[in-house]
């Protein structure tokens, strides 16, 4: 049952079984900031995280930063081709390196300098090269450059970060020894993903909006439609609701829409009669809509725990869109605009503390996954 906030603190553990009476994830962790702070190493310092497309980098030397949880890694292509991933800071003093660079326009760099001391690193992360006054002590009357010690280049290298691949979808995982492999975590959604050609498709267009939400309450609206109805009047006219599907697995879950008239094959990615969109814990989508020779990604990037950043990015074979293209990001657009209202909305209801734990509802089942694995983060 839902439980109003009495003083009391009568919240329990979100139920194994969502027909259970505390099958929601108590209200307090979508509002406070020590939840945040834990999540920062429970969820984001944990699992495997979407960083960008390999597309974005296609050259030896591009690279883009990304914030994961409080933390910045930079992610570049090797001279040997391969992507890697490093911390954003120097093995001399802790100095951040480089600055902030967009995934859709990433910078190129032959090595990697930290402007404090003019660190060097080569793209593989070994120390290339340092100063004249690492080498020698001219200014230290108490030492003799013979007894300057050398720096090995591979122990005095950048701090690597895990990373794995599924087509051109690069993650990292920042833990030092991941409980899960990134194959564990996607399951069955690998095999679905690398069946289709995504390499071939290339960002088109970001749209990048700064949400006042907890990320888990966009989250949450993503991943279940008992508020379409009522909210997407436009986007539902073509869908059939009732011939609709929620698969949940283990770390995913995919909501499946049927389009009422049959679109054309060669007007999308895959060849079913349908829309996909998956949800990838903790915070990654992968948007194929059925309408569009395309598909869609989702960053929901917590800022903190009020807000997020939303980055939605569009792929299709030619990065110079159509005006069908155009039209169909626009279409995307005011679902997002929607939603935005819809989770603000909730947010600030949660910040009344009226409600201590909520009631989800028997076709919220994706969601009762979501709080689930919320539930299971906060505990390991």
């Amino acid at each position: 049952m839902t439980r109003w906030n009495n003083g009391t603190d009568e919240v329990e553990a979100v139920s194994a079984d969502i027909t259970e009476e505390t099958n929601a994830l108590p209200a307090r962790y979508f509002t406070e900031p020590d939840v945040w702070e834990m999540e920062k190493e429970k969820v984001f310092g944990s699992y495997w995280i979407y960083a960008g497309h390999a597309n974005c980098i296609p050259e030896a030397g591009d690279y883009f930063t990304r914030t994961v949880g409080d933390r910045q890694v930079i992610v570049t292509r090797g001279a040997d081709g391969d992507v890697r991933a490093f911390y954003n800071v120097c093995a001399h003093r802790g100095s951040k390196m480089v600055d902030d660079t967009p995934m859709t326009d990433p910078a190129n760099a032959s090595r990697i300098q930290c402007p404090y001391h003019l660190w060097t690193y080569d793209l593989d992360g070994d120390l290339a090269s340092t100063p004249k006054s690492f080498e020698h002590a001219g200014l230290n009357p108490d030492l003799d450059d013979e007894e300057v010690a050398g720096l090995d280049p591979e122990e005095n290298g950048l701090m690597e970060v895990h990373t794995d691949r599924v087509g051109p979808f690069v993650f990292v995982n920042l833990d030092d020894d991941p409980r899960l492999s990134l194959d564990e975590q996607l399951g069955k959604m690998r095999p679905e993903l690398e069946d289709l050609p995504l390499e071939e498709y290339h960002l088109a267009r970001r749209i990048v909006s700064e949400v006042e939400c907890n990320w888990k309450t966009f989250g949450g609206n993503y991943s279940e439609c008992d508020h379409c109805q009522a909210n997407h009047q436009d986007w539902i006219e073509g869908i059939q609701l009732d011939e609709s599907e929620l698969e949940v697995n283990d770390y995913h879950w995919v909501l499946h829409y049927t389009h009422e008239e049959d679109v054309e094959d060669d007007l999308r990615i895959h060849e079913e009669h349908e829309a996909k969109f998956y949800y990838l814990w903790p915070n990654f989508t992968v948007n194929m809509y059925g309408t569009a020779d395309g598909y869609g990604t989702y960053i929901i990037k917590p800022v903190d725990e009020g807000r997020i950043q939303l980055v939605a990015d569009y792929y299709f074979r030619d990065p110079e869109m159509s005006e069908e293209e155009e039209e169909f990001v626009r279409t995307s657009r005011q679902l997002q605009e929607e939603d935005f209202e819809l989770v603000e909305r909730q947010f600030e209801g949660l910040q009344n503390d009226a409600l201590a734990q909520a009631q989800l509802g028997p076709n919220e089942h994706t969601l009762h996954k979501f709080h689930r694995l919320a539930q299971e983060a906060y505990n390991a």
